[in-house]
């Protein structure tokens, strides 16, 4: 009985329609991609994908789609840390292919 009640309000929480982004998180976002991708412009290890998820996120924005801005922002970022992890991770790693 308290199994399937469970499992009925599981069901009816994975049917609840996902919280729509503001706009305030929108540029938040974004604000934060961009201070990353400058991290990675300034590590000289900046993607072109990071630059066209920038720009997607912008146009969503200027669009009023802030559910489309943040989800762009957000792999924008990603893209930028991981370009910048990338980097910091070949300043080191080319000593390991090194012959001694």
């Amino acid at each position: 009985m308290i199994r399937s009640i469970l499992l009925a309000f599981g069901l009816a929480l994975l049917s609840l329609p996902a919280v729509a982004a503001t706009q305030a998180e929108a540029e938040a976002a974004l604000a934060a991609a961009q201070a990353a991708e400058s991290e990675a412009l300034a590590a000289k290890a900046a993607w072109t994908t990071t630059e066209a998820d920038l720009t997607k996120a912008q146009k969503a924005l200027a669009a009023r789609q802030w559910d489309q801005a943040k989800a762009a922002a957000d792999e924008a970022l990603t893209l930028a840390k991981r370009s910048v992890e990338q980097a910091n991770e070949q300043k080191t790693s080319w000593r390991n292919a090194v012959f001694r």
